[in-house]
């Protein structure tokens, strides 16, 4: 799947990088967005982390998340993504990765 190429006219701020990173996760491995888990600015832009819903169960409490990492440029370009962790929406909070 293609990912679109997003560039910014102006200044990315915490807001509009968090929404850029978001919407190139969401491109990129084209599951349901739960939302953005952190924003931080890096060295030659910024780090975006995205909670996505990789596999949807019933009871929801048995769903597959995963944290991904977005690292974009100062214009919005993808420099670089991957999946952090991946975890039970029941053990969310444990610290108990799959």
């Amino acid at each position: 799947m293609a990912t679109r190429e997003e560039t910014v006219t102006e200044e990315l701020n915490a807001v509009t990088a968090g929404g850029v990173g978001l919407r190139h996760i969401a491109d990129l491995t084209a599951k349901e967005v739960e939302g953005i888990t952190s924003v931080q600015p890096a060295e030659e832009g910024w780090l975006v982390n995205v909670e996505i819903v990789e596999d949807r169960r019933i009871p929801s409490s048995g769903d597959i998340l995963a944290i991904y990492q977005a690292q974009i440029d100062e214009e919005g370009r993808l420099l670089s993504y991957r999946r952090l962790r991946r975890y039970k929406r029941a053990n969310a909070d444990s610290g108990e990765a799959l």
